[in-house]
């Protein structure tokens, strides 16, 4: 679809790893790509959502949440939450759903929005936040 695009988002914490299926507007990439990069200065306590597809079972594919937030330390704290598409189960719908808590630093979000870059020229396919 020329409107939307679908991405696979993938959160691991090393123990355990959730992966969801989100659709986002097609100029998504670029809104996300600029207002990462008025965040990443903010590192005395910045907050920023990162928001992708819907929960609930009355939206197609899954939904993604990061909450991403600089502490005084200087450490980029990102609290996550997934679901993924609902299903028949029994008698009812339901999902799939995971929190994960991870940390990371303000040099690897820096790494990650110049791979969004390049993920939104087309000149890869991935783009990975790595967390410590």
């Amino acid at each position: 679809d020329e409107d939307i695009t679908e991405f696979l988002v993938t959160v691991s914490d090393g123990v355990s790893t959730f992966k969801s299926e989100v659709y986002v507007g097609y100029k998504y990439l670029e809104i996300l790509i600029k207002e990462l990069n008025t965040f990443k200065d903010q590192i005395y306590g910045g907050l920023y959502d990162i928001e992708m597809g819907e929960f609930g079972p009355e939206y197609a594919n899954g939904a993604f949440k990061a909450r991403l937030h600089y502490y005084a330390t200087g450490k980029l704290c990102i609290a996550t939450h997934q679901q993924a598409e609902f299903l028949d189960f029994s008698n009812r719908k339901e999902a799939a759903e995971s929190k994960m808590y991870l940390k990371s630093e303000p040099v690897l979000l820096d790494n990650f929005i110049t791979q969004l870059k390049q993920l939104n020229a087309g000149a890869v396919d991935e783009a990975e936040l790595e967390c410590a």
